[in-house]
């Protein structure tokens, strides 16, 4: 069984005066990019199944935008690791039937997740996408597990 994972860095955010960094909201850049996102998915990766996205504010509104561009919705979930770590945990955790699953989250831990998963570095900017593919099992995730298929970086 082929399984595909989809990892997101959120949308550009906003850094305003006092907030603290779980509720920095997303700004005009990130408002405006993450639709281009949604409608990239929508294009791209039409069969996601599960989202498991960081508790943060501006990850949060990232889906909340990108997903309104979706023909049909997957179901989400909201988990602290994904902000916390290690995401590595949130992969293996993945239920065994899902075989088209995506993180919203953070960087350098996208970054770091497509280097240990695949072997290949990727710069992920704000909005950037990446996706891989494995026959093995998630609990089975960890060094060279999967192959890169794709990235991209869609803007507004």
């Amino acid at each position: 069984m082929t399984r595909k994972l989809t990892l997101l860095r959120h949308a550009k955010s906003a850094w305003p005066d006092g907030v603290p960094d779980l509720e920095r909201p997303l700004g005009d850049r990130g408002r405006r990019d993450a639709p281009e996102v949604g409608r990239w998915l929508n294009e791209n990766v039409p069969d996601l199944q599960l989202v498991v996205c960081s508790t943060a504010l501006r990850a949060r509104q990232t889906w909340d935008l990108a997903s309104a561009e979706l023909a049909t919705q997957p179901e989400v979930r909201h988990h602290a690791k994904i902000y916390y770590g290690p995401l590595l945990e949130v992969v293996r955790d993945l239920p065994p039937e899902v075989t088209s699953a995506m993180l919203v989250g953070h960087n350098p831990d996208m970054e770091d997740l497509v280097e240990l998963l695949t072997g290949t570095h990727t710069t992920f900017k704000t909005s950037t996408v990446a996706v891989v593919r494995t026959g093995l099992e998630w609990s089975d995730a960890g060094p060279n597990w999967a192959e890169l298929i794709t990235t991209a970086t869609p803007r507004g």
